[in-house]
């Protein structure tokens, strides 16, 4: 049975050199100044998602739109959860987390982009999340073994980005509650044009 405690003597005068470092060690075998690096891109990505399903959360209007407008206040949550579970690995790794505004969509693997209905929201949402899922699934296999920490961190959040993108998937169609059958994208969930018909445009013909 292999033994971790051997060298204990060499393990405590190493502790005692570079203190400052803190939870870095010589067992670290990042890159420490490049995985902070890639952890403030992907703060700056679960940011930008906050911001995008906080818009489609009150945006989202009508009757239709009540249980997205739901799964968008859950998923903003979530991605706010993440963002700060990012910040505080990069402030034990001793580097700065980055919530600069002015660079925050450089920064960003998923982009901003508002839609101009509902089934866009939730569509520009999925695309969000695939874009995530893929970007999260390459760090950690960068990280591998040298980072486990930082590895087992993006796993849990690639869970929940998984999670998402088939909640939204589910939410692109609308299901029949007499059939059951697909009946495609709901023309009643376009917030943009019930705002305009409440203020007097004349409705499209049935």
């Amino acid at each position: 049975m292999p033994t971790f405690t051997a060298d204990v003597e060499e393990i405590r005068n190493r502790a005692r050199k570079k203190i400052e470092e803190g939870a870095v060690t010589q067992a670290y075998k990042g890159d420490v100044e490049k995985t902070i690096q890639i952890l403030n891109e992907a703060l700056a990505t679960e940011i930008v998602c906050v911001l995008r399903y906080m818009h489609h959360y009150f945006m989202a209007t009508g009757v239709h739109a009540m249980a997205v407008r739901d799964e968008f206040k859950e998923h903003a949550d979530a991605e706010r959860d993440h963002a700060d579970k990012i910040a505080d690995r990069i402030q034990q790794l001793g580097g700065k987390p980055d919530f600069n505004p002015k660079s925050l969509l450089e920064r960003s693997a998923s982009q901003y982009v508002e839609g101009s209905s509902l089934s866009e929201m939730i569509r520009e949402d999925l695309i969000a999340e695939r874009i995530v899922i893929e970007v999260y699934t390459e760090m950690i296999r960068y990280f591998g073994d040298n980072d486990p920490t930082t590895r087992i961190l993006i796993e849990g959040i690639l869970r929940d980005e998984e999670e998402h993108a088939s909640d939204l998937s589910d939410l692109l169609f609308v299901i029949d509650p007499q059939t059951g059958h697909t009946e495609g994208e709901d023309p009643g969930t376009e917030p943009m044009r019930f705002a305009s018909e409440k203020s007097g445009a004349k409705k499209p013909a049935a």
